[in-house]
């Protein structure tokens, strides 16, 4: 099993529900760094895209530019995903055992929102669990082929990845050293 999954097969909403699910169920077991999205809660407004919070600090990050009611576009809030990515670095820095990433989306693909923290994780040795957006799967290939798994949206799908990396030869190695 390899040490980066990618959950697929379910919405947006799902999968981060799903994230989130798995945060919970190990949070007193292991120690996670990383970001859930969660949405905005404000009505009427054309961009999904709402916070990051992060796993350890509980901090919330801006995804979006609010442009207000019937606005029919979508600003993503970059300089609040790389502040996110920067908290991110430091709880690799400090030491994890996993890092969840809400998503590999158009900031990554351009270089830059949390492809630092993805960086950072797998620079360290650190499992990651992620979603990527499903239109921009090349541009996740091309970033971390061949070093990834897919999973399907289920909670037993993550938790046996889980164990397997957890238990497996390459975290028992990383461990010891």
């Amino acid at each position: 099993m390899h040490q980066i999954a990618v959950v697929r097969g379910a919405s947006g909403e799902v999968v981060q529900q799903l994230l989130a699910d798995f945060v919970a169920r190990w949070r007193g077991e292991i120690r996670i760094a990383g970001v859930l999205a969660e949405g905005h809660g404000l009505p009427d407004r054309a961009c999904s895209a709402g916070y990051l919070q992060s796993v350890g600090r509980g901090e919330r990050f801006p995804m979006f530019q609010d442009l207000g009611r019937g606005s029919a576009a979508c600003h993503l809030e970059g300089d609040g995903v790389l502040a996110a990515a920067e908290t991110v670095r430091a709880d690799v820095a400090a030491g994890c055992d996993l890092v969840v990433l809400s998503k590999f989306g158009k900031l990554e693909a351009a270089g830059t929102g949390l492809r630092d923290a993805f960086a950072a994780a797998i620079e360290a040795g650190v499992p990651v669990l992620t979603s990527v957006s499903p239109a921009l799967e090349t541009e996740w290939r091309a970033f971390a082929s061949p070093l990834y798994s897919l999973l399907t949206a289920d909670a037993a799908a993550l938790d046996g990845w889980w164990s397997s990396v957890r238990n497996g030869p390459r975290r028992a190695s990383a461990s010891a050293a």
